[in-house]
């Protein structure tokens, strides 16, 4: 797993956002939000910090999801990771 955190750590830094940032926190979050929901494909918001909203562009399957493109919304500005590419 922490390849997996240090990879999503990698591109959100490589996307300008320059706050700390957990890969292994966005994970458990994203894990948070999906948890219940049926199939689909879903925009979820997350109040990640005070002042920053994560967006989470994400297909939900039997046993594992998907994040297509996170999106964190600062006061120091918009910032996008499109995981799929």
């Amino acid at each position: 797993m922490n390849e997996l955190y240090e990879l999503i750590e990698k591109k959100i830094k490589a996307s300008g956002y320059s706050r700390p940032i957990s890969g292994a926190d966005v994970y458990d979050d994203i894990c948070d939000q999906i948890d219940g929901k049926e199939n689909g494909t879903y925009l979820l918001l997350s109040k990640f910090e005070e002042d920053v909203v994560f967006e989470y562009h994400i297909t939900i399957r039997d046993e594992d999801f998907n994040l297509g493109v996170l999106t964190m919304k600062t006061p120091e500005g918009t910032f996008e990771v499109d995981f799929d590419a």
